[in-house]
């Protein structure tokens, strides 16, 4: 299957916090989105591995994505070693994404950091037709990074208005992670204390200096290219 867009996260939940509108939005409008996540997250202070899976498959559903792996990598045990490389980009490989999107670069998980820098590896490695020559090498998609827990410089903002409550449902399948079930094994966590109405916020807060009532933000290292500058919706004459 050939995706168009294809996201990767350390751990289900990260793409939705980060851009679930972005990922609603493109599945609603055609677009064939694929969510990958690296580890099953076992070392979470809540829930447990088969718990997240079956939360991870239900807002992929809310979302309409086509497909949601999971690598199997070790939570907390992310590196760039030629194994963990060669998974990400087998996978890049076996979808051959147009667009790829991973964790900004810089944020306080430190599973997030060494996702970013697997899949900006991975992004080029995928391309070299003498690494892993069994699989046929594909051309490099367009990398971006989406933020999760540290809010960067935006390079470019989506309006996700009318997507957000699809956004917010796909957040609410996380139950283990962002509600208040005490019980036994409960831990208060920044997860469980106001965690997704605090991502409402910046995600309002992004949207603020354009009018947009909400907005998912992106970076890029390389320059974006465009046809022609426009005004609003008018095309910019030549003088």
């Amino acid at each position: 299957m050939k995706l168009d867009i294809l996201i990767f996260g350390a751990h289900a939940d990260d793409a939705e916090i980060g851009m679930a509108g972005t990922i609603a939005k493109h599945a609603a409008a055609g677009f064939s989105v694929g969510l990958c996540d690296l580890t099953a997250a076992e070392m979470s202070s809540n829930g447990t591995v088969e718990k997240r899976k079956l939360e991870a498959q239900q807002a992929a559903e809310v979302l309409g994505v086509k497909v949601r792996t999971n690598l199997g990598l070790p939570d907390r045990g992310l590196f760039i070693t030629e194994e963990q490389l060669a998974a990400v980009t087998s996978e890049i490989r076996k979808y051959s994404p147009d667009l790829v999107f991973a964790p900004y670069w810089e944020d306080r998980h430190p599973d997030h950091i060494a996702c970013s820098k697997l899949v900006e590896e991975a992004v080029f490695n995928a391309k070299l037709r003498k690494y892993l020559p069994d699989m046929p090498a594909v051309s490099a998609p367009q990398l971006y990074f989406y933020f999760i827990n540290d809010l960067g410089r935006a390079d470019l903002i989506v309006d996700v208005t009318e997507h957000y409550e699809a956004k917010e449902k796909a957040l609410s399948c996380y139950r283990s992670q962002f509600q208040k079930t005490p019980g036994e094994d409960f831990v208060s966590t920044p997860l469980n204390d106001g965690y997704i109405e605090r991502v409402r916020s910046r995600d309002m807060l992004l949207g603020q200096r354009r009018l947009i009532p909400y907005a998912e933000g992106f970076a890029t290292k390389v320059p974006h290219t465009v046809g022609f500058f426009t005004a609003g919706s008018s095309r910019v004459q030549k003088p």
